[in-house]
């Protein structure tokens, strides 16, 4: 089960063989987010709050096209006194 903070590996696309750990999920379309890939430029316009602009940002990806990669457990030692 792929859940947000996981590392991931993509197999297909424009970034395979690309890592990176999943930022957002939308399990209703069965696709994530992965920090740093599948980037698109999103124009922004002008308003009185926030200066518009062309911005990078990640898009979607199908679950189907990734891998989890194994994360090695932290393994927690407990002092004794």
């Amino acid at each position: 089960m792929i859940k947000k903070g996981l590392d991931v590996k993509i197999l297909t696309g424009k970034d395979k063989n690309k890592t990176g750990e999943v930022i957002e999920i939308d399990r209703k379309n069965d696709r994530i987010k992965i920090k740093g890939t599948n980037m698109i430029k999103k124009h922004v316009k002008t308003t009185k709050d926030k200066k518009g602009g062309i911005f990078e940002k990640e898009n979607f990806i199908h679950i189907s096209n990734v891998v989890i990669l194994k994360k090695e457990k932290k393994k927690e030692t407990s002092k004794q006194k």
